[in-house]
């Protein structure tokens, strides 16, 4: 084999820490954002977040874009390249070459500006933005921690009831343990020997003497409110609730009618719970020896029941969706437009710290004090690029939004009905940006809309053929199917197969198994489960 040497030209992209943190910036969700600000103002010393509301002739978005030095232009340049990026896999292997592997010293560069001159854009970005507030209601002492701590527990609410029983220390114990392992909904997934042998491992006398108070404790948890508390499964979830409604019955004066109902629905959950989700009525009528009638109104009844007695204590996160970009309408008639604003709430308002850069300008430290000097420098660089590539994907995300915006005008006007096909790629065509970063800026970023909130993905779908030639967005027909569905008789619902020849009257061509898939994502129940008793 004979060896030479060869010169070869190839193109490749170098990920600078700069484009790897607009990368990162830019798929980042509000909350994520939020986060990731907070942890570079604790860390970098020359990022301050202004909590004044600047004068708008010195601070803002207007002086974001004055021109800044030759270096600090090619700095960006390579922010402006996020779109390539997502793309080079497919770049590179057409153009035959790869990604230069950083050193170790590029990973803590970042050039470009390197000087510790503020440049006119140091002072703030976002001075639009307003505080951000936790308040609800103008209420400046509600906070939403101390509204969400609010919510009284299922714990809570058993242990206070439990006070009542005047128990020995052993079974108190047992009682407050079995509380304590219920989980949201409020069912014992353990078993009482399972939960014995965790406390008393291979001690066969002490777990034997351990189920024994957990049972005494469990049928004294199961009396407890709410009705159904401390079951294991379903089935005695519900018996619970008719045992109770029994109780409650023989103690106030109930129609007998009710009560032989609960019976019929105490023998029907005795039953195999798949005869009940499949509301077979032949075979529970068989099984329960009750008329059909009664096993209807036995149904109903068990319908009407709880099916997870902790849900209403459970605390759930209250993540507010906030969005990123308001849609307004501007105008009335055929004249109106629609216009969108990023929303200021969510837009951090930072700037580099003054006093510590300008120490740093006049400082040229000498010897040792060179190295600490260049290490302040790279962290001042590093702020003003935080800050630009904070400005560039709140850019990028007021870009998308008017691309969407624009090509979805009849959604903003009639709603989902009218919503029509829309793919990743046109967006990424008409602004010159790869796929993979339209698919990064609209994920988890959300649009106030005329009607409501949505997350920006929402507005792409699928298309289906229709008998005109054109195509009908996905979104669209999961709407006609839910008006379809909504508009049926209870009696007689509509099957999938029914709705797939409504829509090919309306010219979509839906196949029955399309019906199915759209109806299932909307969560509806299929036509035998929707069928009024």
């Amino acid at each position: 084999m004979k060896q030479g040497l060869s010169l070869r030209v190839s193109q490749h992209l170098a990920l600078t820490p700069q484009l790897q943190q607009s990368i990162r910036l830019l798929q980042l969700s509000t909350l994520e954002l939020s986060q990731e600000v907070d942890q570079m103002l604790d860390d970098n010393p020359f990022l301050e977040q202004n909590v004044d509301e600047p004068p708008r002739e010195e601070f803002g978005l207007p002086q974001a874009d004055t021109p800044v030095r030759n270096d600090d232009l090619a700095a960006e340049s390579a922010t402006n390249s996020i779109a390539e990026y997502a793309g080079e896999t497919r770049a590179t292997a057409e153009n035959d070459s790869e990604v230069t592997p950083l050193s170790a010293d590029d990973g803590q560069s970042w050039e470009g500006d390197g000087s510790a001159t503020l440049s006119p854009d140091d002072s703030e970005w976002g001075g639009d933005a307003k505080p951000s507030s936790n308040n609800l209601n103008g209420n400046e002492d509600a906070d939403i921690t101390e509204l969400a701590g609010s919510q009284q527990s299922l714990q809570s609410y058993l242990h206070r009831q439990a006070l009542a029983f005047h128990l020995s220390e052993e079974d108190r114990a047992a009682l407050r343990f079995l509380i304590e392992s219920l989980n949201d909904d409020g069912y014992l997934e353990d078993t009482l020997t399972s939960l014995a042998e965790g406390l008393a491992g291979d001690d066969t006398e002490q777990v034997e003497q351990l189920v024994h108070h957990f049972t005494v404790a469990l049928s004294l948890l199961q009396s407890l409110e709410p009705a159904g508390v401390g079951a294991q499964n379903l089935a005695e979830c519900l018996r619970l609730q008719l045992l109770a409604l029994l109780a409650q019955g023989a103690a106030d004066p109930v129609p007998k009618p009710m009560m032989a109902v609960a019976k019929v629905a105490l023998r029907i959950c005795a039953q195999p719970m798949d005869l009940l989700a499949r509301r077979d009525i032949k075979r529970l009528v068989q099984l329960s020896g009750a008329t059909d009638a009664a096993v209807r109104e036995a149904i109903a009844l068990i319908g009407r029941l709880e099916p997870k007695p902790g849900r209403r204590f459970v605390d759930v996160e209250r993540n507010i969706v906030v969005p990123d970009v308001l849609v307004v309408k501007v105008g009335k008639g055929a004249a109106a437009k629609f216009q969108v604003r990023l929303n200021t709430e969510v837009m951090p308002r930072l700037r580099v710290h003054d006093i510590y850069a300008n120490a740093l300008k006049q400082h040229k430290g000498g010897g040792t004090d060179a190295a600490n000097h260049a290490a302040l420098q790279q962290r001042l660089q590093e702020a003003r690029w935080f800050i630009k590539n904070i400005q560039q994907r709140f850019d990028t995300i007021l870009r998308v939004s008017n691309a969407i915006v624009e090509r979805q005008k009849s959604f903003f006007t009639h709603g989902e009905l009218a919503m029509r096909p829309l793919v990743l790629r046109e967006i990424a065509d008409e602004l010159g940006l790869h796929e993979s970063t339209i698919s990064r800026v609209t994920t988890a970023k959300y649009m106030a809309t005329p009607f409501g909130t949505f997350e920006l993905k929402y507005f792409f779908g699928s298309g289906l053929g229709t008998d005109s030639g054109g195509n009908a967005s996905s979104t669209a027909v999961r709407a006609l199917i839910k008006q379809f569905i909504g508009a049926e008789s209870e009696k007689k619902p509509l099957s999938d197969n029914q709705i797939s020849e409504m829509l090919k009257e309306q010219g979509i061509d839906c196949a029955r198994r399309t019906v199915a898939k759209y109806r299932e994502g909307l969560r509806i129940a299929p036509a035998s489960l929707r069928k009024a008793l």
